[in-house]
């Protein structure tokens, strides 16, 4: 460990005295490379204490972990939470006697431990009342001898939250909660937006629940306080909800009953609204009643609730179908048997306190205390001592910190763990022994189970020693109760909506029930906190300890024929997304390579026979419409040709291809002895090398494709069921037959990679095909069309409003818009719009030549730019698929900028160009100012490695809100290394990261500013830079000021100051730094004084509670939309 710089004392006491002024008492302190050295953090701390602050938190102390953004985003949460529940507890103790001094209290963590009151902080609290749920089904649903895995349902008011248990509790060590990273360990309690609260919309035919909540307050309709329609409403027109069972709390003056009759109302008039749209009324055929209605927003949300669970599960190697379902929380019980069956499972767990459960299982819970510590040593015989010594001494500080609190030894049990991972990888795993004697074995056993595959050969390194001392409660589960002598007696008989209509439904008091009573559906069991419904064909019978196990059986629904139903078009469209989220799932299991397995850079598409994209996970957004393009190039190309067991590979920009790095596999499927696909699926992924004539496949002078790498039209990776592997291996490394270029320069990885996107097609083929056999080809086939439609109304909706708006300004429903890129070359477009039936032609006429350069985009980047712009237009989420561009006739001249010939250079199209084009689209649409315009594509390396980032910069204002500064914006969205990731892996400083205050442009509403990164070179190496906006600004709209361009210069080791210019390859030496500043976002409208139109404008906004979602599977999918 090199100490770059020593602590300034007298600037550091200057700062925190200025800091202190201003009546800040809580402190953070994070600083690079601190979970190796502490001191300086220590020293920073206590001169804080010292100067009168109250609360001080010390990155390394809360977290000792590699990273310092979550590292510090930990800190921070640590130093905002710790003193608000420091007050808490200290009003809390001082309500008993002697402030609870000699008490043992104990407060649950979010890892699913108790610690003693003292110990308790804000950063380990965060999930601590859902940590408390998994405590409970954990305790009571899990049974040793029968070892079946347990999916834990906890279905509350605002949302809905989903766990896995098999034995032992399932941790994650890096979280993101409401925005903020957390890096402790916690329970993976996986967060989806839908509960009771959530609310119910009717969007361009498509049935919506969520992601908007009621809240508590106002709450559903029937809360009786003005609140909007929600799935409580739903089961409550449903008679799932039974009024006279709950509390008289409800309206303004808190004692009046739940309001039906407000539910029914409000139902009744969204279904009026939704018959109208389908051109029905609801007594006439083909509309819809209210019941119906409601039935239909009870089977979205359930569909909604299966995909966090598939994802937890098949994504982890799982069958979702072998686990039980451990259902708790208030709303829980009302789901649970559609939720099950829709999964496949045949068992439901409900625990007599579960409405209650979290708090049970806090009391369940035993007392934790962990101790961690970095470690930089490889897993390998020589430091085996090493590291036994330190598992030794962490160890021993837990036993006695457990001691200090009154238990024995024999009370007391302690688990060492490694946090293990490949050489060059980030994907480190935390791994105990188990049954295992090596924690090598763990390691590889969960190292395969999680991706498929081990990495031969290649050496394993210990981040971390983490060390978890438990102390168990002693408390014991009740004993068996008395077993019933004779059948239950009914409360009463009252009418409940199912699929198959009104049923006579018995109602049950869970506190009459015993042990042995068996209870056949439809059927209600009412408890004094939760409602139970046993739908028909399922049977709920008592257990021994007082519990419901319910028997799930096959559903009686309705048969699902080819015409529209507007409830399942948004079942399938679930449907549909949970396959291209499943085929992602594999491909990141099964790849090797960094970018695809550990950045996601990649996307999965299903496609319809046409070769129209169906869905596509929310991936990258320059691969968004893009490869339906390359599946039709093969359908055009091939024709006849294309036969069962074959695989094309393409990344050629004339055949859809969007730069040659991503390399494109699509797989046509037959279905019973079709002579023609029936659907298709693909997948893109961005390889790190193909070859060319710079390392990494992406040179910033490059002039002709073969400069760029291998590429492929149609070429069949896979003849007949066969891996053409002498073939492919041929093709790639066909560059080097140029001068200066080389072949591949990662051929492993590259046929390996490969073979993981073959693996992905050939999930969602099972996929798709697991849906045909359940509803039937022409119905699935039906509904990638009525999907399609649905897109297609929502934009043809978009576009007649806007066209109207122009006619209404200008006279004429036309719109134009043109911008240069920095060496001149002209994007100019104009959009013609019928009104009436709400379509445009997008026309490129004018726009420049293709270039002597590598910014020419392939039309599949112009036609993702402009399906991105349109959902954003739009204003809500709306399928992503071919109907999006189904009103929109694109024309691009052959030959220009935005469709070059074969041979021209591409690179660079697709990370700038595209931009370029998405800032022109907004400007004919005056939607928003321009944004930085720019990736910033920065690459340094040698002949021994290779380094490739894009960098954010400012984004543009809108008509109501401000830019974001230094974020990603438009057709991409990728993460930074980590710069304690970046310092210990390259031979490089990180000097500076920080906002460019200032460079957005000024307006009534402000551009984002860009970022300024200073990086110095510890060696001799190659640099390249691949920018835009260095020459043109980014325009601002209505008055508003345009951003600041960007800015490449290198200030050499002996003081010269170089402008790099927009594109450039140079050579460092050591000691030179390299200095970025990217452009700023454009300003929106005349800037106003501070009283002015731009609080107006503020207050005019109205916010909507979102749920936020958290958990594992939700941190999977925010990786991929920043990947």
């Amino acid at each position: 460990m090199h100490v770059k710089q020593e602590i300034n004392k007298d600037k550091l006491a200057a700062d925190l005295h200025q800091l202190r002024s201003k009546g800040i008492k809580s402190l953070a302190v994070v600083l690079m490379h601190s979970y190796m050295n502490k001191e300086h953090e220590k020293m920073v701390g206590s001169m804080a204490l010292d100067m009168g602050f109250e609360h001080v938190s010390l990155s390394s102390d809360i977290m000792p972990m590699v990273r310092i953004v979550p590292r510090g985003f930990t800190a921070c949460a640590d130093g905002y939470l710790t003193p608000c529940i420091k007050n808490y507890l200290s009003g809390f103790s001082s309500g008993f006697e002697n402030n609870l001094a000699g008490a043992n209290v104990l407060f649950m963590q979010s890892d699913g431990g108790l610690t003693p009151m003292e110990s308790f902080n804000g950063s380990r609290a965060i999930l601590s009342g859902p940590a408390g749920g998994v405590v409970g089904y954990a305790m009571t649903s899990y049974s040793d001898e029968v070892r079946m895995p347990v999916i834990g349902f906890d279905m509350g008011g605002t949302s809905t939250d989903v766990s896995r248990y098999a034995g032992e509790y399932e941790h994650v060590f890096e979280s993101t909660t409401a925005g903020v990273t957390i890096q402790a360990p916690q329970l993976d309690v996986n967060t989806v937006a839908a509960g009771g609260g959530s609310m119910l919309f009717f969007r361009s035919g498509l049935f919506v629940v969520g992601p908007e909540s009621a809240s508590a307050h106002p709450g559903p309709v029937c809360y009786r306080k003005g609140g909007p329609l929600a799935i409580t409403d739903a089961n409550l027109c449903l008679g799932r909800i039974l009024p006279k069972y709950f509390p008289k709390i409800f309206g303004k003056t808190e004692d009046q009953p739940l309001d039906k009759q407000g539910s029914m109302d409000a139902m009744e008039k969204l279904t009026k609204e939704i018959n109208e749209f389908n051109g029905c009324d609801k007594d006439k055929e083909g509309g819809m009643s209210k019941e119906e209605v409601a039935m239909g927003f009870i089977t979205v949300a359930n569909e909604a609730m299966c995909r966090p669970i598939r994802a937890l599960t098949q994504g982890k190697g799982y069958d979702t179908a072998r686990h039980a379902l451990a259902c708790f929380g208030g709303a829980g019980g009302q789901h649970a048997c559609a939720i099950a069956r829709s999964l496949g499972m045949s068992t439901v767990i409900i625990h007599k306190y579960a409405g209650i459960l979290s708090a049970f299982g806090m009391a369940l819970a035993d007392v934790v205390h962990e101790e961690q510590e970095p470690s930089a040593l490889k897993y390998k015989q020589g430091n085996m001592p090493q590291i036994k010594e330190r598992i030794s001494a962490l160890e021993k500080r837990c036993i006695a910190k457990l001691e200090s609190q009154g238990f024995s030894k024999d009370q007391i049990s302690v688990e060492p763990f490694l946090h293990m991972r490949y050489s060059g990888t980030d994907c480190a795993l935390m791994c105990n022994l188990g049954k295992q004697d090596d924690f090598m074995d763990t390691f590889l056993t969960r190292y395969k189970t999680e991706f498929g595959f081990t990495l031969t050969g290649r050496e394993v390194h210990v981040d971390d020693i983490r060390v978890r001392g438990t102390a168990k409660s002693g408390i014991t589960l009740d004993a068996s109760l008395e077993q019933a002598s004779q059948e239950p007696e009914p409360e009463e008989t009252v009418q409940v909506y199912f699929e198959e209509g009104f049923l006579d439904t018995r109602v049950f008091l869970m506190e009459n029930l015993l042990p042995g009573h068996e209870i056949s559906g439809p059927a209600i069991i009412m408890d004094k906190l939760s409602t139970i419904l046993v739908e028909p064909n399922c049977k709920a019978s008592i257990t021994p300890k007082g519990d419901v196990m319910i028997a799930i059986g096959a559903g009686g629904g309705k048969t699902v024929g080819t015409q529209l139903d507007t409830i399942q078009l948004s079942i399938f469209s679930h449907r549909f997304m949970s396959i291209a989220e499943q085929m992602g799932r594999i491909l990141q299991r099964t790849s090797i390579s960094t970018n695809i397995k550990e950045r996601l850079d990649f996307s999965c598409a299903l496609f319809g026979p046409d070769g129209g994209l169906v869905s596509n996970a929310p991936h990258i957004p320059v691969h968004l419409g893009a490869m339906q393009d390359t599946v039709r190039h093969q359908m055009r190309t091939l024709g006849d040709n294309l036969k069962e067991g074959d695989v094309i590979l393409a990344n050629h920009p004339k055949a859809g291809g969007s730069h040659l790095p991503d390399l494109t596999v699509i797989t046509p499927v037959f279905y019973a002895n079709s002579k023609k696909p029936v659907f298709f699926v693909a997948n893109r992924g961005h390889h790190a090398d193909i070859g060319g004539i710079t390392p990494g496949s992406m040179p910033p002078h490059s002039t002709f494709l073969w400069q760029e790498g291998a590429s492929f039209k149609s070429f069949k990776i896979v003849a007949g069921g066969e891996f053409q592997e002498a073939a492919l291996t041929e093709a790639l490394m066909a560059p080097g037959q140029y001068p200066g270029s080389s072949g591949t320069r990662l051929l492993q990885d590259n046929l390996s990679d490969l073979k993981a996107q073959i693996a992905a097609n050939h999930k969602g083929i099972q996929l798709v095909s697991e849906l045909i056999d359940q509803y039937g080809l022409d119905v699935v086939q039906a509904y990638m069309g009525h999907i399609q439609s649905n897109a297609e109304v929502a934009v043809r909706d978009m576009l007649k409003v806007i066209g109207a708006r122009a006619f209404e300004k200008t006279g004429r429903s036309s719109l134009f818009a043109k911008d240069s890129m920095d060496d001149g070359s002209l994007i100019q477009l104009k959009v013609d719009i019928d009104t009436t039936n709400g379509e445009a032609i997008f026309d490129f006429e004018g726009t420049g030549t293709e270039v002597w350069g590598n910014i020419n985009a392939p039309r599949a980047v112009t036609m993702s730019a402009i399906i991105y712009c349109l959902r954003c237009l739009v204003g809500h989420d709306i399928p992503l698929n071919q109907g999006c561009l189904n009103p929109v006739t694109v024309k691009i001249p052959p030959g220009c900028l935005l469709d070059p010939s074969d041979n021209a250079a591409v690179v660079g199209g697709n990370v700038l160009t595209s931009q370029r084009i998405v800032d022109v689209v907004l400007l004919a649409f005056e939607a928003c100012a321009a944004s930085q315009g720019c990736c910033n594509n920065i690459t340094f390396g040698d002949d021994n490695f290779g380094y490739y980032e894009t960098v954010a910069g400012g984004s543009g204002a809108g008509p109501s809100w401000h830019g974001r500064s230094g974020v990603h914006v438009h057709m991409t969205n990728t993460r930074l290394t980590d710069p304690e990731i970046l310092e210990r892996r390259y031979p490089v400083v990180l000097n500076k990261f920080s906002l460019a205050e200032g460079s957005g442009g000024e307006g009534q509403f402000h551009g984002g500013d860009g970022v300024v990164r200073e990086i110095i070179f510890r060696k001799k190496l190659d640099l390249s830079v691949l920018t835009e906006r260095r020459v043109l600004s980014p325009y601002g709209l209505h008055g508003g000021c345009s951003g600041m361009k960007g800015l490449n210069t290198l200030v050499t080791s002996d003081g010269r100051l170089l402008n790099l210019g927009g594109k450039c390859s140079v050579p460092v030496e050591a000691g030179d730094m390299f200095r970025l500043q990217t452009p700023g976002g454009g300003g929106y409208g005349v800037a106003q004084n501070q009283n002015g139109g731009l609080e107006m404008a503020a207050k005019k906004r109205k916010v909507t509670r979102v749920q936020q979602e958290r958990g594992s599977v939700h941190e999977y999918n925010q990786a991929q939309l920043s990947a």
